[in-house]
């Protein structure tokens, strides 16, 4: 086997001791404003009374495009009130689904249909 020797040379202090030179990067971070389009496009599909989660997805996605052009208070207002409308969507279905269930089994023959004599 073959060794290989390195020579490392000790420079010592600086020979220039004029001030140090320092650089400063700023880094703005974007803005994280949430759009909620995934909730809303959940409750336009499973719970929409009164079409809430119609409205809350179509607040959603206004907040996307003010995102996208920049406008952040914008964004914001609209990500607030999809948010809103979303959790009144998803209150009033989830009631509307437990008084279904409750309905049909306090009164199973309510929703029976009879067909013929």
């Amino acid at each position: 086997m073959i060794k290989e020797q390195q020579e490392v040379s000790v420079l010592g202090a600086p020979q220039n001791s004029g001030p140090v030179m320092s650089t400063v990067v700023h880094v703005q971070t974007e803005h994280v404003v949430p759009d909620h389009i995934v909730w809303s496009l959940f409750n336009t599909l499973f719970f929409n009374p009164c079409c809430l989660g119609f409205v809350a997805f179509a607040y959603s996605v206004k907040s996307r495009d003010r995102k996208m052009v920049g406008d952040v208070i914008g964004a914001q207002n609209h990500g607030s009130t999809a948010k809103s409308l979303n959790i009144a969507a998803l209150v009033l279905g989830i009631f509307m689904t437990i008084g279904l269930i409750v309905l049909v089994a306090l009164y199973p023959g309510l929703f029976y249909v009879r067909i013929g004599t």
